[in-house]
């Protein structure tokens, strides 16, 4: 049964759309523990103290450029470019290499998807992880067939809270900001989708870096997309 408060603000309208834009680590899939994972093999290249999974939860939501710096500064008190900047390459090349060994799709993802496709929903995800590594998540993980395409952070010049991968999508298959819905965890995905005139509904169980959702303020939170289809 739904919640007073999502039947009261529920914005989803999914019968007026057609296409549905998702971000990916913390909205489809939990990521975390490989992320985690890639971050402390990196720190050991470069002789620092690992960190643990609990900490790597509050750090990430927010692209892998804030992560990096968010475990330097953590780590050290302080962020040098230099430092920075080969962490964020060591990184990149550990995680991008095998991003999908513990990554599973949070409760509820696979039967939205197999409702929204069943309805012929154009749906696409839209993240700011690199592109190789999210489509290969989705591979592995055998979702990828619902997507009409994954577009990574790497597409364009600009990403996320940047309007412009959303109202690419828009475009390139003809409908409008009205028959388009995003679904996200970050404050990211809140600016980005409001800056393109579409409605978004963020899911509680995200990552966001560490933040609550709520200061954001979203249109609409839900712990669950099932509860989007009662």
């Amino acid at each position: 049964m739904k919640s007073f408060r999502e039947i009261k603000m529920s914005i989803a309208k999914l019968d007026q759309r057609d296409l549905i834009l998702f971000d990916l680590d913390g909205t489809l899939v939990d990521s975390a523990f490989d992320l985690y994972r890639a971050m402390n093999m990196s720190l050991n290249v470069l002789e620092l103290p690992l960190v643990t999974e609990l900490q790597v939860r509050t750090w990430i939501g927010k692209g892998t450029s804030l992560f990096c710096e968010s475990v330097l500064k953590h780590l050290t008190g302080q962020v040098k470019p230099e430092q920075h900047q080969l962490l964020l390459e060591i990184f990149l090349e550990i995680y991008n290499a095998e991003p999908c060994v513990d990554t599973q799709p949070f409760h509820g993802i696979i039967e939205f998807l197999d409702w929204a496709s069943a309805q012929q929903k154009t749906l696409i995800c839209v993240t700011n992880k690199p592109e190789r590594p999210a489509r290969k998540i989705l591979e592995v993980l055998k979702m990828d067939h619902y997507f009409a395409d994954v577009i990574g952070g790497d597409r364009f010049e600009v990403r996320k809270p940047d309007p412009k991968p959303l109202l690419h999508c828009v475009e390139a298959f003809d409908t409008t900001p009205d028959q388009t819905l995003m679904i996200g965890d970050s404050s990211n995905d809140v600016e980005a989708a409001r800056r393109a005139g579409i409605d978004c509904i963020v899911v509680s169980y995200g990552y966001n870096h560490g933040e609550d959702i709520q200061l954001c303020h979203p249109q609409q939170v839900v712990d669950d997309l099932t509860v989007l289809l009662i």
